[in-house]
């Protein structure tokens, strides 16, 4: 493509700066300029729910890369700059302040946007929602030692948020309305297990939990002062969490005409069904060839390594993006790590006992095939696991469940 031409990507955060990275490591020489809706240059997320949660780590750790880096490399960052709409006849970008910036391949990392809780009470002071650095900022100030701390989502981000909250020492419950935590996540013999070791540590974990609204304190009308659910159950608190999930950030993409099926939907380079269109990351439905069919991801992975395909694609490097899918999740002094999507499995293979000091894995089989696996302080299983993940391996069930059996070996004979 010509050194004249213009690719803009709308999105700020990890997906929107590992593209531009990958555009001019592809070798692109044109003007690369990245719309960032909040007031930072590209940051991931992770962080956000852990140690910068706690204070163990700078904020300054979640930025990819220095101010300098954007400068030398010639990489536009306009931070506070909202994209609005698309024209995509005339193939440019129209910002909420009047702006307009052409492109001729644009890029669309728009992430994913919190599910609020329609409540009664979800107006009110003290309720915090967890997505941004600035949320981050704020949630951890009302986490000061001796808070009561009610946390509404069992989901992984609301377990680490969970464990961040006890580490400052506060009181925490978390409310779930589902039978186990991480349902989403995890088999609900590993969802049970983890609760477990949460209520070890002083979190009260409340499951089946409906939440019906909160209460405004007597001495502070404007600020929650405790969560009520529908069996009539009230948890008093200083403050509230709410983490009950996101969805696909797909208006901009939808007010442009473009297909959107729970996200933006791409093939495997990322370029949506206009030509000139890609998107990446977390608000994007796409072809996962290990996987047999059409996923969507909300994962540091997929953000990382869709964004970097999609970049170098639209640099007219065209790669293809095939992962197994993969997440992680640290809580307390527990690493999980998890592979694959496993829409169904009607067997459970525990390796090793469920001792997180010594690590044990969960391999999730369906019709013998591996179709997931889980890591609890055991990382040395996820390149093994992701090799059956990915050859569709049937795997002798004894073998895989004995420690005594290496990984590997288990790999070869299924192989």
């Amino acid at each position: 493509m010509s050194a004249d031409a213009t690719h803009v990507i709308v999105g700020g955060g990890q997906a929107g700066g590992r593209a531009a990275e990958a555009m001019r490591a592809a070798g692109f020489e044109g003007r690369i300029v990245c719309l960032a809706s909040e007031p930072e240059r590209p940051y991931e997320r992770p962080p956000l729910s852990k140690g910068v949660l706690t204070g163990e780590a700078a904020e300054s750790a979640v930025y990819l890369r220095t101010p300098a880096y954007y400068a030398e490399n010639g990489i536009e960052v306009w931070t506070g700059a909202a994209a609005g709409h698309i024209d995509r006849e005339a193939r440019a970008v129209a910002l909420t302040d009047g702006r307009r910036v052409p492109y001729d391949r644009l890029l669309l990392a728009t992430g994913s946007r919190l599910k609020r809780l329609p409540v009664p009470g979800g107006d009110l002071r003290g309720v915090y929602y967890l997505r941004t650095l600035a949320d981050s900022r704020d949630l951890r100030d009302a986490l000061a030692p001796g808070a009561r701390v009610v946390i509404v989502g069992g989901g992984y981000i609301g377990l680490e948020v969970a464990a961040s909250a006890v580490k400052r020492g506060c009181a925490v419950t978390v409310l779930e309305g589902a039978a186990t935590v991480m349902a989403r996540q995890l088999a609900p013999e590993l969802g049970s297990w983890f609760a477990e070791q949460h209520r070890a540590r002083g979190v009260d974990v409340v499951t089946g939990a409906q939440v019906a609204g909160f209460e405004a304190r007597p001495d502070a009308p404007e600020r929650a002062g405790a969560v009520r659910c529908a069996d009539g159950s009230v948890y008093p608190a200083d403050a509230v969490v709410v983490g009950v999930g996101v969805a696909p950030a797909t208006e901009l993409a939808e007010r442009a005409g473009l297909t959107c099926d729970d996200g933006v939907v791409v093939d495997e380079h990322g370029r949506t069904d206009d030509p000139a269109i890609f998107a990446a990351g977390d608000v994007t439905r796409h072809p996962n060839p290990v996987l047999g069919r059409r996923i969507r991801l909300e994962s540091w992975q997929n953000a990382q390594y869709q964004a970097e395909a999609a970049g170098r694609s639209m640099a007219d490097v065209p790669t293809e993006y095939r992962v197994v899918p993969w997440f992680w999740s640290d809580q307390f002094d527990q690493n999980l790590q998890m592979l694959g999507l496993p829409e169904g499995w009607d067997r459970l293979v525990w390796r090793g006992e469920p001792d997180p000091a010594a690590g044990f894995a969960v391999f999730y089989l369906r019709d013998g095939v591996v179709v997931g696996a889980n890591a609890v302080n055991f990382g040395k299983a996820i390149a093994p696991a992701r090799k059956l993940i990915e050859t569709r391996a049937r795997p002798d069930a004894d073998a895989l469940a004995d420690p005594g059996t290496s990984l590997k070996t288990v790999l070869k004979a299924a192989g």
